[in-house]
């Protein structure tokens, strides 16, 4: 037996030894494949120098998230020539835009319309940046090379021209919210969902409670998408100098199956250019020659170091963005807030005295409570300090979201930011009727209290054990709409009367004293720079800082696979090495990820 298990070991250490050669091979692949990457750009354009007669260019082709330099490293894509993530950071192109009204060598902005992925808060943001560079007299050109869907059309229309392939097709066919309700399924399959919520208008609850959609979910979804819809489509129609009425009824005609002369027709376009056409066109903005080549610069490239360190006083600029508690100890700001890393960085803002004030960048659509008032306790410890805090709302700040905003010396969101949703619920799954009438299977329990079983093994809740919960819930919306109403300097009664879980479009928002004012990141800076009395020439840094992710990508990929191999091989020993990582510390047992993150 005893050989045995020395063979065992032997055999694991091998195996072990051989996974972290694998390991080392790997990094040399990935740092030759990014930087093979990087000189290459991915593909198309790369030209990093800002001569004259340059063009920002602006590719669609991608999602917009709110910070640039924070996706994740895909690895096989990588390793199969597949470039650096595509996505671009609201932060970088706004700044990209801003730099380049500035540039002389810049001669004006070409927006590409390759299928936008963004909500309409972030389109906002972006629209009214080119708004803005509108005002220093360069031009806008946007382009549809196959065609323009309706959140391109949305930052297009802001262009001096919009051209369109001559096959080209233009979408712009209104908003919808479409929600399939499952109660009828779970009633078949035997999983009953137990409801505790506070707000009538509370809905995420209701796939699992109704057969169909409630009539105040209704009211409340048709508001808000209404008032959003009407907002982008004045803009479209000013801009593009058409009837709003004619406008949206030519949204009911399927526009999209259109001939392309029709649309000229209908002012949507002003002229049908292939490619080559296209970029002739850009050479006669630019004054290039036709045989030499247009001098793109990405946004990436045209845009401040928005993540270098501030030296001396300035205004933090702090992401919160996601699921609270909705991360891991890896998440990043992309993909979930985690309350006690937020909580700790806030603290550390507060008792760093180059920091005289804060914007909190809240796109947040809610989740955890506990969480929640986690966070508004260190944003009100931060100003207890006696520095001011104005908080950005992005697409989202929604139930938690609203939570750990309200408290801010100042709201800023935007037009079509949606907001409010205070109002709590839970959810407690009961699978009785699944494991005992349609699986067979009986669950006899021992227990020396009442409630000792409580939901155990998707157990049904007793009447007692529903109204406790429920009264637990009360409890919560209590105090939800208390830090609300302090929030806000308000009285609770008056919260209570736009709560009830009900979510607000940003125009209503502001109407009903939710929210102060309209604007983005740059108006909320503003805001606290005149506040904290530090003169136009104030300085910003974003937090929490963007880790490295090709360590991180490669602390995920491979660790994991490390930790696997373990559990596979050693059996018994890895239980051993987990302890001797809870003795010893993780980083002195050769492993760079959390528990929870391990993959079997």
């Amino acid at each position: 037996m005893m050989k045995k298990f020395i063979l065992i070991v032997c055999g694991s250490f091998v195996g072990a030894f051989l996974a972290f050669m694998f390991f080392m091979i790997a990094t040399m692949i990935m740092s030759f494949a990014i930087m093979g990457s990087m000189s290459m750009g991915g593909g198309k354009k790369s030209a990093a120098i800002v001569s004259k007669h340059s063009i920002l260019d602006i590719d669609l082709g991608t999602d917009i998230s709110e910070r640039g330099g924070n996706d994740a490293v895909d690895m096989m894509s990588l390793l199969q020539g597949g470039g650096m993530p595509s996505s671009l950071g609201l932060n970088t192109v706004i700044s990209a835009i801003e730099n380049a009204a500035d540039n002389d060598k810049v001669d004006g902005i070409f927006i590409e319309c390759n299928g936008v992925s963004a909500a309409p808060a972030t389109l906002q943001a972006l629209r009214r940046a080119l708004k803005e560079f509108k005002k220093s007299g360069k031009w806008i050109a946007a382009y549809g090379h196959e065609g323009i869907n309706q959140a391109d059309y949305y930052l297009a229309s802001v262009a001096d021209s919009i051209y369109l392939n001559p096959v080209g097709a233009v979408d712009l066919h209104g908003m919808a919210s479409v929600t399939p309700y499952m109660k009828k399924m779970l009633d078949k399959v035997g999983v009953e969902m137990q409801i505790v919520r506070v707000g009538t208008f509370k809905s995420a609850v209701e796939p699992y409670m109704l057969e169909d959609m409630s009539d105040a979910n209704r009211l409340q979804q048709e508001h808000y998408l209404g008032t959003i819809w009407k907002e982008m489509l004045d803009s479209i129609a000013a801009d593009r100098k058409l009837q709003y009425d004619a406008l949206n009824s030519l949204c009911d005609s399927v526009l999209m199956t259109f001939d392309a002369q029709k649309l000229i027709q209908n002012k949507l376009v002003d002229k049908l250019v292939y490619q080559n056409e296209m970029e002739d066109i850009l050479r006669a903005r630019t004054q290039v020659k036709k045989s030499d080549d247009l001098n793109y610069v990405a946004p990436e490239d045209l845009a401040s170091d928005l993540e270098a360190s501030a030296t001396g006083d300035h205004i933090a600029v702090l992401y919160a963005v996601g699921e609270i508690d909705g991360g891991s100890s890896f998440a990043t700001t992309e993909e979930g807030i985690v309350s006690d890393k937020l909580c700790e960085t806030i603290y550390e803002l507060k008792d760093d005295d180059n920091v005289k004030g804060m914007v909190f960048r809240v796109n947040s659509p809610g989740g955890s409570a506990f969480g929640s008032e986690q966070i508004w306790k260190a944003i009100m410890d931060f100003k207890a300090s006696g520095k001011p805090v104005a908080v950005s709302m992005g697409d989202y700040a929604a139930s938690g979201g609203f939570y750990i905003s309200c408290c801010a010396d100042r709201i800023f969101a935007e037009r079509t930011t949606l907001t409010g949703s205070i109002g709590i619920f839970g959810v407690i799954p009961s699978f009785n009727n699944l494991v005992e009438n349609k699986l067979g299977v009986h669950m006899a329990s021992v227990k020396t209290n009442e409630n000792g079983d409580m939901a155990a093994m998707g157990k049904k809740l007793t009447p007692a054990q529903l109204a406790a919960l429920q009264n637990m819930v009360n409890n919560g919306y209590e105090l939800f709409t208390k830090r609300c109403a302090d929030g806000r300097h308000v009285t609770q009664d008056s919260i209570k009367k736009i709560a009830e879980g009900r979510v607000w479009d940003g125009i209503t928002a502001k109407q009903i004293g939710l929210v102060d004012e309209f604007g983005g990141i740059r108006e909320a800076v503003s805001w606290v720079a005149n506040k904290a009395k530090l003169g136009k020439d104030y300085k910003t840094q974003n937090y929490p800082a963007i880790e490295d992710q090709f360590m991180a990508m490669l602390d995920k990929y491979m660790v994991t696979r490390y930790e696997s191999r373990l559990k596979g091989e050693m059996g018994v020993l890895y239980d051993w090495h987990k302890q001797l990582q809870r003795i010893l510390g993780r980083d002195r047992i050769l492993c760079l990820m959390p528990e929870e993150e391990i993959q079997f």
